[in-house]
């Protein structure tokens, strides 16, 4: 079972940001209120304008992605988190420091 975990870890940390995209898009579609924005899902898609995601949902999903990933995003990072590409990258930091 342990070396099962290493190996998701391992997985995880170097997932190229279009995996990272796709395992992200997974994360935040129940959450969505503008299904045409989650269709045209790009780096620059903001969560709140684009998709519609109200910020108490938004708070879910930063909880799925520290569940999803095995990490655990800070305030600062939180507050980066509003779009794609911004959550990529707070995603890719938290999987480096690891």
């Amino acid at each position: 079972m342990l070396v099962l975990s290493l190996k998701n870890i391992h997985n995880h940390t170097f997932m190229t940001k279009e995996e990272l995209q796709v395992k992200l898009k997974t994360i935040i579609e129940p959450y969505v209120q503008n299904q045409e924005g989650l269709k045209n899902l790009s780096e620059d898609t903001n969560f709140i304008e684009d998709l519609e995601i109200n910020s108490a949902n938004l708070v879910d999903v930063i909880l799925d992605v520290e569940d999803e990933f095995g990490i655990e995003i800070d305030n600062d990072g939180m507050d980066k988190m509003l779009t794609v590409k911004a959550s990529i990258e707070v995603i890719q930091d938290k999987l480096v420091a690891k």
